[in-house]
């Protein structure tokens, strides 16, 4: 008998970290006493949800290689009761290391138990998360809103560098600022001569210090 290993793990930070890949590993390879299975296939994705490309590709290679599927639990499989009975009626065998003798009848039923923990769990989050709104407490990690804002200040930052560097107004007055770095360091004078030259900020005003001061240090662009 050959068989073709699937494991899943629900978020991607799971995958990453390999946290739960190893264990469902350790209880297929224990379970096979050995043996190594032809393939293994990493999906990752809620267990509610059906649309599992990497699970379509282990069921693909059993049919050609008439393999079995093996995988360590049922609720690897799936979450969903109606997804999993059409799974356990296809034309694959699928053995689940967790119940190895167990027939059809009883893993609908088991599947169907694992489907209602799920349902309660998501429940008992959304009344704990309810909760804790009503009591104006910030939801998730401090340390994830933390990460989060960073990461919201860094990108907007990005972004308002780019649209100032693609801005026309900009592009000329460097263009000018490269030949007055040239003859001048005084950065009043370059706003004075810009300004006379008829040369405009990004919004259309005229230049001061100050700015000038922002436009060469963007460009990396000495004048001192």
């Amino acid at each position: 008998m050959e068989y073709v290993a699937y494991l899943r793990v629900s978020t991607t930070r799971q995958g990453a970290s390999g946290l739960g890949l190893d264990a469902q590993r350790e209880i297929i390879r224990n379970y096979l006493q050995g043996k190594e299975p032809i393939s293994e296939f990493v999906e990752i994705e809620s267990g509610r949800k059906s649309d599992r490309p990497k699970l379509q590709e282990a069921l693909a290679l059993c049919r050609k290689e008439k393999a079995t599927l093996i995988v360590a639990k049922l609720d690897r499989l799936s979450r969903n009761v109606a997804f999993t009975s059409r799974l356990l009626e296809s034309d694959v065998e699928i053995k689940f290391c967790d119940f190895p003798e167990a027939n059809r009848l009883v893993l609908h039923i088991i599947s169907s138990i694992a489907e209602y923990e799920a349902n309660m769990i998501r429940a008992r989050t959304k009344q704990a998360l309810d909760a804790k709104k009503a009591r104006g407490e910030p939801l998730g990690k401090p340390e994830n809103f933390t990460d989060n804002q960073n990461k919201a200040i860094l990108h907007s930052r990005e972004t308002i560098k780019a649209k100032a560097s693609a801005n026309p107004n900009n592009k000329r007055a460097i263009a000018m600022l490269k030949i007055l770095v040239g003859q001048t360091s005084n950065l009043s004078e370059m706003a004075r001569i810009l300004n006379n030259e008829g040369f405009t900020t990004s919004r259309g005003g005229t230049f001061t210090a100050q700015q000038v001061k922002l436009l060469l240090e963007r460009y990396n662009i000495q004048y001192k």
